[in-house]
């Protein structure tokens, strides 16, 4: 995981800011469900594309949906049904952080990914 050594927020945002893309993969993390809690022994983990989440803050809090995409440079996440209206009618998604929403079911068709899951820290 990233550390950040200074309590600074000025620094801890340049710190996000100019962080390399290999590093940004830890901002991805997110809390795990209760039950996968317990069953995986981990608080949190990084989202990819194919897992179900809830969101849990905002204008869209509750809407469970798969994600979508991924964004690491930006650090955003695109949950299907998570749309707003452009001026035009036109549906846009919504790109959310991680911290603002919660894994409920995980995607599990990557065995690395799997073992990951499975080893106890």
């Amino acid at each position: 995981m990233a550390r950040i050594s200074s309590t600074q927020p000025r620094k801890q945002r340049k710190f996000r800011y100019n962080a390399p893309i290999h590093t940004r993969g830890a901002f991805l993390h997110s809390p795990l469900a209760s039950d996968l809690r317990q069953k995986y022994g981990k608080r949190s983990f990084r989202v990819v594309t194919g897992d179900t989440v809830k969101v849990l803050r905002g204008e869209f809090k509750g809407i469970e949906g798969v994600v979508d995409e991924v964004d690491v440079k930006n650090t955003k996440i695109l949950v299907h049904g998570v749309y707003v209206k452009k001026a035009n009618g036109e549906d846009v998604p919504r790109p959310l952080d991680p911290s603002k929403i919660m894994i409920t079911k995980l995607n599990t068709k990557d065995a690395v990914r799997v073992e990951r899951l499975e080893v106890k820290a």
